[in-house]
């Protein structure tokens, strides 16, 4: 480092050196305002009055050098980057009451949480750990009790109605529940980050983009115990048709977890997702859609292409029904929450399934429609793929290798072999 730069520290030269524009920003050391870093001592104050004292002052950087902050929850401000370097860990408190909401039964405070902001930055090559092992024994006994049950507990990082929101190069680990929560958000991008947890820690998601637009997760390496990424569409979005619209996944590493997700929750509708050059091992699932008639809505144009999988348990899991498929199905009437699934290509890809090849079901009332597999192989899997309640499939250059039975299961299906 230049000598008369020095002084400066990371934090400013950063600005002056990678962004020029920030260099008129103001830097906010934790370490100024009184945080201890020792991983034993409550740096919350200290914390929190560096992100309020940035936001005051129009925006600028908060700055966590080496050490473990131990933290109760944290509210991010407008137009703040935080910045972890390399050695700064953000730790949440394992005190349940700590995250505990006094409004609201059994609901948490996030860790790091914000409303109504813009141009927010969570970056470095620090972590931010949600200390999750203190809850995840209790919510794996409560789901062994009542199968499907989600214990009520806090989400990691959770920010809503964000405009240009950044999250780059930082570890984030370890979340009680789900790990990061943009809800709402317009122009997210995630890249160079890593997503860790253990391969049977409860509902720890990675990525959870939820009624949000313009997406983009990059060169992010995901392993963790659920989605890896699962695009959610809750509820519908005023003036919009589709509340989750445009996502793009490009050059990412899925370890454990459950693939890359749309749903359960799609009745605000979800468009235009596109999953390119990634590679899935050891998944429980790769591409997946999944709803059910109570939460479901329309999901279009999703492509998927250049996906390389090994040791997958079902490479291809496109259901109507969540969580189980049942062996046969009468038709009901169309509602508004009725999944209805069409335009979706996956091509170049191949695969070997520790499971099933996969699923493409739809439901008698409301089938899929227009599905492309173009240059796909699964090998290694038990069963075959099966396709049921599907019309406008097309399969061209398709190879799938079951252990036993047929290679393709086709019921209530309109399928093209090319």
């Amino acid at each position: 480092m230049n000598k008369l730069l020095a002084p400066l520290g990371f934090g400013l030269l950063a600005c002056l050196v990678l962004a020029a524009p920030c260099a008129a920003q103001h830097v906010f050391n934790v370490r100024d305002a009184g945080a201890t870093g020792d991983g034993k001592t409550l740096d919350t104050q200290a914390l929190q009055e560096s992100l309020n004292a940035c936001g005051k002052a129009g925006g600028g950087v908060v700055l966590l050098p080496p050490g473990t902050y131990l933290s109760e929850p944290l509210t991010i401000r407008t137009k703040t980057t935080l910045r972890l370097e390399q050695g700064a860990t953000l730790l949440a408190t394992s005190e349940r009451a700590a995250f505990e909401r006094t409004d609201k039964p059994d609901a948490f405070h996030p860790f790091l949480g914000g409303k109504d902001l813009e141009d927010v930055v969570i970056e470095g090559e620090g972590t931010i750990d949600g200390g999750g092992q203190a809850w995840w024994q209790a919510a794996e006994e409560a789901r062994q009790k009542q199968s499907g049950y989600t214990l009520p507990r806090p989400n990691l990082i959770v920010l809503t109605r964000v405009k240009n929101l950044t999250v780059r190069g930082v570890t984030i680990q370890n979340a009680p529940k789900f790990h990061f929560v943009p809800t709402e958000c317009d122009g997210v991008l995630v890249e160079d980050a890593t997503f860790l947890a253990p391969e049977r820690a409860p509902n720890t998601d990675a990525i959870d983009p939820s009624m949000c637009v313009d997406v983009v997760v990059r060169r992010c390496l995901i392993d963790v115990g659920d989605d890896n990424i699962a695009v959610k569409s809750g509820k519908r979005a005023d003036g919009r048709e589709f509340a989750a619209h445009g996502l793009t996944v490009t050059d990412c590493t899925f370890k454990h977890g459950h693939g890359m997700s749309i749903g359960s929750e799609t009745v605000g509708g979800v468009k235009d997702v596109v999953v390119r050059d990634c590679t899935f091992e050891n998944t429980d699932n790769g591409i997946r859609i999944k709803s059910d008639r109570k939460r479901g809505g329309t999901v279009e144009n999703l492509l998927c292409e250049n996906i390389t999988m090994k040791n997958v348990a079902g490479a291809i899991t496109i259901t109507s029904y969540y969580p189980k498929i049942p062996a046969t199905d009468k038709p009901q009437p169309v509602t508004g929450t009725t999944p209805k699934y069409r335009n979706i290509t996956i091509r170049n890809l191949t695969a070997t399934s520790t499971k099933d090849a996969g699923f493409l079901v739809g439901l008698p009332e409301s089938p899929l429609e227009n599905v492309l597999l173009e240059n796909v192989r699964i090998e290694s899997a038990r069963a075959g793929l099966e396709i049921r309640h599907a019309r406008g499939v097309t399969l061209r250059n398709v190879s799938v290798s079951p252990g036993k039975g047929e290679p393709l299961i086709v019921d209530d299906a309109d399928v093209d072999r090319q």
